[in-house]
């Protein structure tokens, strides 16, 4: 099903970050245990429900699962991308026998796996903290694949349009976690006024929290704000809007790869 080339490129991708787990996992891990003790357990326990039913930590969990996921994605592709111009060994991936397409899903599946990796590592931290009983398992799990693949996406674009490692990051650290912490990860969007629950919903980073919250908590913000005639299917079509979404970006990186954007400087 898959070439030669295709697993070689991935396997390649793969054990750049798998063997280095002190750089690659023990960092978000550490950061994420700090998270829970201090926002969970210190300040949860004195701040009301965000909503009826769930607990403060509880409510936390997703959306720092989508930041773990997501940052990690990015930083694995957009770093691979730009250390491979930056010392001139992508031109080695670029001369191989691998369609285009084929290159861009390799170095997109192998960041994929790592946001998903970390993911899976927040999300078994938080259950030491409060149980966790997954809601809709198939949603969630298409739901984490959909936005691993999304910021994979970008990351090589990220990758390509960088000039040095300064450029990285400023896109991870001064554009991706703000838009994640603006997105509802500490909140409920229901705690805000009307207007600025409006203004929210023009962050794209809403819709990946609250979809991931809604797989795995069963509770979405949507169901509450959205117009009543969508409420119902609010959480779906966020999803195909985030599949719609990947499916154009990973279009672009082929694209990019075709007409060698970044590479062939």
């Amino acid at each position: 099903m898959f070439s030669v080339g295709f697993r070689a490129l991935f396997r390649r991708e793969l054990l750049r970050f798998i063997r280095r787990p002190k750089n690659t996992f023990m960092p978000p891990a550490i950061t994420n245990v700090l998270y829970f003790a201090v926002f969970g357990v210190i300040l949860g326990g004195r701040i009301d429900e965000p909503v009826a039913g769930i607990g403060y930590i509880l409510f936390l969990i997703p959306g720092l699962i989508v930041l773990g996921t997501i940052s990690n994605a990015f930083e694995n592709a957009s770093f691979s991308i730009f250390h491979g111009r930056w010392n001139e060994y992508i031109h080695e991936t670029l001369t191989s026998p691998l369609s285009y397409a084929e290159m861009v899903v390799a170095y997109i599946g192998a960041s994929a796996v790592r946001g998903l990796i970390v993911g899976t590592i927040i999300a078994i931290i938080g259950r030491l903290f409060v149980p966790i009983s997954i809601e809709h398992g198939l949603f969630l799990v298409a739901t984490m694949v959909v936005i691993a693949s999304l910021f994979a996406g970008l990351g090589i674009i990220g990758g390509l349009v960088a000039r040095d490692f300064d450029d990285l990051t400023v896109m991870n650290q001064f554009i991706l976690r703000p838009l994640v912490f603006f997105g509802a990860v500490f909140y409920s969007l229901t705690m805000l006024p009307a207007t600025w629950q409006y203004v929210s919903l023009l962050n794209p980073m809403v819709y990946m929290v609250d979809s991931v919250r809604y797989g795995l908590l069963g509770y979405s913000d949507m169901l509450e704000v959205a117009p009543e005639a969508y409420a119902e299917f609010a959480p779906y079509a966020s999803l195909g809007v985030l599949i719609a979404l990947t499916g154009a970006v990973i279009a672009l990186d082929v694209y990019l790869f075709k007409i060698g954007y970044g590479l062939t400087d």
